[in-house]
């Protein structure tokens, strides 16, 4: 459920400020999306009305309430969307069927993390790219104990959010060949939750 990334995140980041920390990372991966996009764990939209140049955006998450949420914010998108309540471990979509595939905030919440990226690498065109930005696993080693210490009950209170998913190792294993990678700490906020992967990747 994407209810951490839209909802829990936001909060522990302080909500004022949050389009000031999170916008510029939306804004930077959704606009390299084109043709046809596939948008795994939509949540309440909050990319929707970032969307430009593409043909159309296909938004899909488990939780049919943030679905409804993302409804509202369809009026605000100019390009077409459709919408679908779904998990991203099996994706309802034919092989090869998106040009791009955007992941925000979405993988540390996702039960099964590799089997998505797996259904993602297979719904991608073989020239497609995955576009991502996500929290996880920290390179100090006092953040990464603390990290590993507190997943297991921070993901009962979280909507199933896991600290110490290290994203890169994990797209790798799915398939993609990582093109662009950046990575680094929000200039605020606690830092179990604020190392940021940032990156492009195409199918091996």
């Amino acid at each position: 459920m994407n209810l951490y990334s839209h909802w829990i995140l936001p909060r522990l980041l302080d909500f004022s400020m949050r389009n000031q920390m999170l916008l510029p990372y939306r804004q930077r991966t959704v606009s390299a999306s084109r043709h046809r996009v596939l948008e795994v764990g939509v949540g309440s939209g909050l990319n929707l009305p970032l969307y430009r140049d593409v043909d159309g955006i296909c938004g899909i998450d488990p939780s049919a309430e943030l679905i409804e949420y993302s409804r509202q914010r369809t009026k605000e998108a100019r390009v077409p969307v459709v919408l679908a309540r779904a998990s991203a471990e099996t994706l309802p979509f034919a092989n090869e069927s998106f040009d791009t595939v955007v992941l925000t905030w979405s993988l540390c919440s996702i039960r099964n993390p590799l089997e998505a990226l797996r259904q993602m690498h297979r719904v991608l065109k073989p020239d497609g790219r995955l576009l991502f930005v996500e929290h996880g696993l920290a390179p100090d080693r006092g953040v990464r104990r603390w990290q590993n210490a507190l997943t297991p009950v921070w993901s009962r209170i979280s909507a199933g959010c896991h600290l110490n998913r290290k994203i890169d190792d994990l797209v790798r294993a799915a398939g993609f060949r990582i093109e662009d990678l950046r990575t680094g700490y929000l200039e605020k906020g606690p830092k179990l939750i604020t190392y940021m992967y940032e990156g492009q990747a195409r199918r091996e």
